[in-house]
């Protein structure tokens, strides 16, 4: 099994392109030819039938999809949910009443719809891209399976996203609506509000959240324009938890939440299963709701996981706050989460032991840390949380290769590290002299956020005098932060911080990339 499951994922990685996402004319022949590969694979009609919720947004999608999911399973419906990216298992994309597709039925769906494209594709009509084959993917799996909801979330954009193929859902929704992608979305939040409300179908009802008004106004106009009835979902009161807590932490997700409630009892309501009006909703939530916003969760969103690594006398000093913020405004969400959670575990630590927030950070090279990083320290410094370092890593997950809960970390990987061998000090700035180094950028964004930002303390610091890399080839150490030429390198130093260091612990905040988050967890999840 674990072979024929390496075959499928060696088969999936030759779908990934090297061509630029943001060229439009690419993206538009992409997104027609999802049309041929669906008729190819009969799935016109099943996709129709499907009672489909659509999901759209910057900030938000995956979670709005799980509490929804989540819901409506405690309705007791056969769900299927689709999510993108994943972060240890291409199987997390695939969810069937709330569990990741098994090895089985994955295998035996991938393949099926894998000969029938081969036998068709050619020169003129290539094999779709990695997403569009894995959204083709999820149709046949749920139109096989009968799922009685598919909760779809959108992999990037919107009117040109792989998903939307889908012609008749029962409801859209729009999450938080922000700056990301904007190389491919547009520059300002009109153009992407535009692209995002692609999916919105004539007479299909929308929900959306609180915009800002420029991007609020371009949803308006879109829904105006398709008979659209579109609505704004009120942020959930946790009084109507009836005293737990959502499974998602974090206070963004009760602005999902609300917005899940809605996409919910509206598929209820149209789909002849429930009476209930939604603007009841407000003030009691029926039991299933309470369940399924209680119960849901999702990998690498406001998580947090004590290392198990470190020896006896140190379980429980290294601990992981994992977010895959990528975007400023969800720096800025992630560091309200981060600090909130270190306030509350300052005051739930008996010890004696000092704490101290260290940041592990990565991010594409398409994203600019001169935007994320200020976002992340001011709200952090504004509730009195102040990093002691920085440490950046290269990615380490392949981006010509997809992998599995079982890969084992890449071996023996031609990677460019140019930039760290030429990187020096120069004043109180640390920077890479190679021009137009992602990490240059890094580093110097964080030296100059840091020293304007972190109050320096006089006494030791034990996190700064920790070890023997600074003289290591494949480390790069300044004042405020640590260049690795590897992730495991990386969590190594932090484990060694801990055992050396018996008086401290150590608050880590992952951030910047979900493939950073997913590799974290390869390495440390328990």
């Amino acid at each position: 099994m674990a072979q024929a499951y390496d075959e499928a994922m060696d088969a999936l990685s030759s779908l990934i392109t090297k061509k630029s996402r943001s060229s439009k004319p690419v993206a538009d022949q992409r997104f027609d030819r999802m049309f041929d590969y669906v008729k190819i694979l009969d799935l016109e009609e099943p996709i129709n039938q499907m009672k489909i919720i659509h999901v759209a947004g910057t900030k938000g999608k995956g979670s709005t999809c799980v509490f929804t999911e989540a819901i409506l399973r405690n309705y007791g419906f056969h769900t299927g949910l689709f999510t993108s990216p994943h972060l240890i298992d291409v199987r997390e994309r695939f969810r069937l009443n709330g569990e990741d597709i098994c090895i089985e039925k994955f295998l035996e769906y991938f393949w099926w719809c894998w000969d029938r494209l081969k036998a068709k594709c050619s020169d003129d009509m290539p094999m779709p891209t990695l997403f569009h084959f894995l959204s083709l993917l999820a149709f046949k799996i749920f139109a096989t399976e009968l799922v009685d909801v598919a909760i779809i979330e959108v992999g990037l954009g919107g009117q040109r996203d792989a998903t939307n193929v889908i012609q008749s859902p029962v409801v859209c929704g729009i999450t938080p609506l922000g700056y990301d992608h904007t190389e491919i979305l547009g520059n300002t939040l009109e153009e992407i509000a535009g692209q995002k409300a692609g999916i919105f179908k004539k007479g299909v009802p929308a929900f959306t959240v609180s915009q800002p008004p420029e991007a609020m106004q371009v949803l308006e106009q879109k829904a105006s324009q398709l008979d659209v009835c579109l609505q704004v979902a009120n942020q959930l009161d946790g009084n109507l938890l009836n005293g737990l807590h959502l499974g998602l932490a974090g206070e963004h997700q009760y602005v999902n939440a609300g917005l899940a409630i809605m996409l919910s009892s509206t598929w209820l309501q149209r789909t002849g299963h429930s009476k209930v009006n939604p603007v009841d909703l407000t003030s009691r939530l029926p039991e299933p709701y309470i369940k399924g916003l209680t119960t849901a969760s999702l990998q690498g969103r406001a998580q947090i996981i004590a290392d198990r690594a470190c020896d006896n006398q140190s379980q429980g000093d290294l601990v992981f706050y994992l977010d895959g913020a990528h975007s400023p405004e969800s720096m800025e969400v992630c560091a309200n989460w981060f600090s909130l959670a270190v306030k509350e575990d300052r005051e739930r630590e008996s010890c004696l032991k000092d704490s101290s927030q260290i940041l592990l950070f990565n991010c594409m090279s398409v994203r600019d840390p001169h935007l994320l990083f200020p976002r992340l320290l001011d709200t952090c410094a504004c509730q009195g949380i102040n990093f002691k370092k920085a440490l950046f890593v290269p990615n380490m997950s392949l981006y010509t290769k997809v992998g599995s809960s079982s890969s084992s970390l890449p071996i023996g990987v031609e990677v460019d590290y140019s930039w760290q061998r030429t990187f020096k000090p120069y004043g109180r700035i640390s920077y890479v002299i190679k021009e137009g180094s992602m990490h240059k950028k890094k580093m110097m964004t964080w030296q100059l956020a840091t020293d304007v930002l972190t109050k320096k303390s006089e006494k030791l610091d034990p996190v700064s005098s920790v070890g023997e890399y600074d003289n290591d080839t494949s480390v790069i150490s300044c004042e405020n932060s640590m260049v690795f030429s590897s992730l495991p390198l990386a969590i190594k130093w932090l484990r060694e911080t801990v055992e050396q260091n018996k008086s401290i612990r150590l608050q880590v905040l992952v951030t910047g990339s979900l493939h950073l988050i997913g590799d974290v967890l390869k390495l440390v999840k328990t």
